[in-house]
């Protein structure tokens, strides 16, 4: 029950960090936050069989897709929390120290790089952004930000 409450704790922490990230980095440097009923579209059109879009953004809207989106927003959190577990080994709980979390957050990007992004229509690594470069390094950005707010949360199961 502890390491359940633990991976609780970090998933949703090191999201809720990534959270505020996005609105500190939309206040002091223009970057909108993102539009996680575009994750939700893209999940609702999964259910119906579609994986692949042109521009997620033109597909038909999906009913629920910002709350489906938000709830899938932090339950990739928790999942990314018990994989860091499952890669340090529940006694990394005990003492945690930023390097693991930190490159183990920084590898998540793969996920939007290899996923997301192209499912949505933006092309591997936001390969078809209007920006790639700037679009690859805010991701970059905000799973470093992720990896520190797992390592932040780890200290608050203690």
């Amino acid at each position: 029950m502890e390491l359940t409450f633990a991976v609780l704790v970090m998933g949703v922490g090191a999201t809720w960090t990534v959270d505020v990230w996005a609105v500190v980095r939309q206040l002091l440097l223009g970057v909108p936050r993102p539009n996680y009923g575009h994750l939700g579209r893209w999940l609702g059109h999964m259910t119906r069989g579609r994986f692949l879009h042109k521009s997620i953004a033109a597909a038909a809207r999906y009913p629920g897709e910002a709350v489906i989106g938000w709830i899938a927003h932090y339950l990739i959190g928790i999942v990314f929390a018990a994989l860091l577990l499952a890669v340090t080994g529940p006694g990394w709980l005990a003492q945690p120290t930023i390097g693991p979390a930190l490159l183990f957050g920084i590898s998540t990007v793969l996920a939007p790089f290899l996923l997301m992004q192209p499912g949505m229509g933006a092309g591997i690594a936001a390969a078809r952004a209007p920006r790639p470069a700037f679009t690859r390094l805010q991701s970059v950005f905000t799973h470093a930000v992720f990896g520190l707010g797992l390592y932040a949360s780890a200290w608050l199961t203690h």
